[in-house]
């Protein structure tokens, strides 16, 4: 008899629950999008490299005001990455307020907080998000899923 291990998922449906409302709550106080993009492992050296790929192949660059986000995860590599759009990234406060979410974000993955981690970035990106680009209620329209996407 051969028993498989089945693989532990990324995120358990209550981590996933968790940072789906942070992603809902931050966006209700946005004209923004963001998206989180988790898998196992990155297929590229660089993880800014792949975020900015899926970044465009989720459709993120063609947001009407140009104020997407992306976080980016591949656990097993421990790898991650932020990415914004230029109007986001500029307004937000260029490198310096990027390095420093990711800083915080890493801070979480060395402890193995995973859900925390993203769930604590969401918000922060949020709140630049709403300071920069606050809710405007002639945009009613939620251009991007709010669900978490997951990779191989």
């Amino acid at each position: 008899m051969f028993l498989f291990n089945k693989k532990k998922p990324l995120l358990t449906a209550d981590e996933q629950q968790q940072v789906v409302a942070c992603i809902r709550e931050a966006e209700g106080n946005t004209t923004g999008e963001l998206r989180v993009f988790v898998e196992s492992n990155c297929s590229y050296v660089d993880a800014i490299d792949k975020a900015w790929e899926l970044f465009h192949k989720l459709g993120m660059h063609a947001t009407e005001r140009r104020n997407a986000v992306l976080v980016y995860l591949a656990i097993d590599d421990h790898q991650y990455a932020i990415v914004g759009d230029k109007e986001i990234y500029e307004k937000a406060g260029g490198a310096l307020f990027w390095e420093s979410a990711a800083a915080k974000l890493r801070q979480h993955l060395k402890q193995g907080e995973i859900a925390t981690g993203l769930a604590n970035c969401v918000k922060e990106l949020g709140v630049a998000m709403a300071t920069h680009f606050p809710y405007d209620p002639t945009i009613t329209k939620n251009e991007l899923p709010d669900e978490i996407v997951f990779g191989k």
